[in-house]
């Protein structure tokens, strides 16, 4: 979940080559009509420790440093043999690495894509290898992946929407159902998960007839970025009372930029990070759990289970005075 960008076929170069269309596709589940094995049992899963190829963004945000570990303990634990291949954020670098570990047979891939779109074309090249793929957190964008004739077999990840409402609704209940409110987003606007976030702020902040969204602002999913970005909007929204910052980097940022200020902070939960007057409530994922269950996915999937298309999770609600524990992030 980085960088604000949309990339062309030109972009990722000859790698999208394996991206070709396919024919009629299932809109509602991205499952193309002609590709009815694109989910079948790899012999690979036969193996004593089957290979299990995992695909994460980056490592600098303590989200994914939690993932990792629930990936490779449950990995363990369950018998697979897991690889973890950290992009950097690099839409085309994930690619090129998912192209490399599919050259190992793995029994699936666990992808959490950089982007939304461009996962698509990752997801493509595992339906032609016969890997099926299982997606975390990041959802892989629908349209793209009828664009590719593509199918995922699962998502796992938080109820965003559900998130974004949690927050709006805690908002009310500290600040007022009637305050008149100015609020700021510092959000991610190119990824489905934080888009859901908002969605779900925006429709129940909306219960309140005297809370305006006067701006939103790209915090890219990084501390330095969000606190620039946050700055930048509170300069020019010098009467906001409330930043919604939608993913952890987002809250570390706009706490920082509200130091001194007459402004409260609500979003997803920053690491380990204490609730506060100022930073009055957060919703937490749990990145770890997250991975633990996706490998749970698989081996039940390649033990012959038929696993639900969509897992959405809990998030949990911390106020002023608590601290999310490790791997309790946004």
């Amino acid at each position: 979940m980085h960088r604000k960008m949309m990339l062309s076929v030109g972009a990722l170069g000859t790698a999208l080559a394996l991206s070709a269309c396919g024919g009629a596709v299932d809109t509602g589940t991205g499952q193309p009509a002609d590709q009815a094995d694109a989910d079948a049992r790899p012999a690979a899963c036969d193996e004593e420790n089957p290979y299990l190829a995992v695909a994460l963004p980056n490592l600098t945000n303590p989200y994914y440093v939690a993932m990792k570990r629930g990936f490779e303990e449950e990995g363990e634990a369950q018998g697979f043999d897991v690889e973890v291949q950290i992009a950097n954020d690099d839409d085309a670098a994930q690619l090129a690495q998912v192209q490399a570990m599919l050259q190992k047979n793995p029994c699936a891939l666990a992808l959490n894509a950089v982007k939304s779109e461009p996962a698509a074309a990752i997801v493509k090249a595992a339906n032609d290898a016969g890997v099926p793929v299982f997606t975390v957190n990041v959802t892989v964008s629908e349209e793209a992946l009828t664009d590719q004739g593509a199918s995922i077999v699962q998502y796992l990840g938080a109820d965003n929407v559900a998130g974004g409402t949690q927050t709006a609704e805690q908002v009310l209940a500290d600040l007022g159902a009637d305050a008149e409110l100015k609020i700021g987003f510092v959000t991610e606007p190119d990824e489905v998960p934080t888009l859901l976030r908002d969605e779900g702020f925006e429709q129940a902040i909306a219960a309140n007839p005297n809370a305006e969204i006067v701006a939103k602002v790209d915090g890219n999913v990084k501390p330095d970025d969000s606190l620039k970005a946050a700055t930048e909007m509170l300069s020019g929204n010098p009467d906001l009372d409330v930043i919604y910052a939608n993913t952890g980097p987002a809250a570390y940022g706009a706490l920082q930029a509200v130091q001194g200020k007459d402004v409260k902070v609500y979003g997803f939960c920053a690491a380990e990070e204490p609730l506060t007057e100022q930073y009055a409530a957060c919703v937490a994922q749990e990145p770890e759990d997250y991975g633990r269950r996706v490998v749970q996915q698989v081996r039940d999937w390649a033990d012959g289970g038929t696993p639900e298309a969509e897992i959405l999770r809990p998030l949990k609600m911390f106020t002023t005075g608590e601290t999310p524990a490790p791997g309790e992030v946004g």
